[in-house]
């Protein structure tokens, strides 16, 4: 049965009739248009449809809308203030931390968080942050190298 649902999307407004247990990415990509955040897996286990719910990581394909009607949901694209990126979607830029794109948005949204919690966070705490995400085309070195630039720290990513 449908019900309508008043979301906060990306600091807007917006009401919805759908499904409660419709998930919460189909509704951000189908009726509000927001097509940043990705499906990939559509079990909850690659990170492409990373939001953030009340500033905490939720993954949008398994998260049915009802469960988030009163709480505020951060897409990729709300995630820059204004005209100036956030410095983790800059970071991302300079390091050319892209490949096929795919896993960017969820790469991108769970590193904020991180640095949002940790600014300053070491290289063992940048992979365990990322480690739901996945990217398919292997650019591990590129996204840990931007995660760094974005926390002030540009040496050289150590994987070990």
């Amino acid at each position: 049965m449908n019900v309508t649902i008043t979301l906060t999307v990306n600091g807007q407004k917006s009401t919805v009739t759908t499904d409660p247990e419709r998930p919460l990415l189909d509704v951000l990509r189908e009726d509000l248009g927001l097509t940043g955040t990705k499906y990939g897996c559509g079990e909850g286990l690659c990170g492409a449809c990373t939001v953030l719910v009340d500033g905490e990581l939720t993954l949008s394909c398994v998260t049915p809308v009802g469960e988030v009607g009163d709480k505020a949901i951060t897409t990729i694209e709300g995630l820059a203030a204004g005209d100036s990126l956030h410095p983790v979607q800059e970071a991302f830029l300079a390091e050319d931390a892209v490949q096929c794109g795919y896993c960017t948005p969820g790469m991108i949204m769970t590193a904020a968080a991180l640095l949002k919690e940790n600014p300053h966070p070491t290289d063992k705490e940048i992979l365990n942050s990322l480690n739901g995400n996945l990217c398919r085309c292997c650019g591990y070195p590129k996204i840990l190298r931007a995660v760094r630039r974005a926390a002030g720290k540009e040496s050289e990513v150590k994987i070990s």
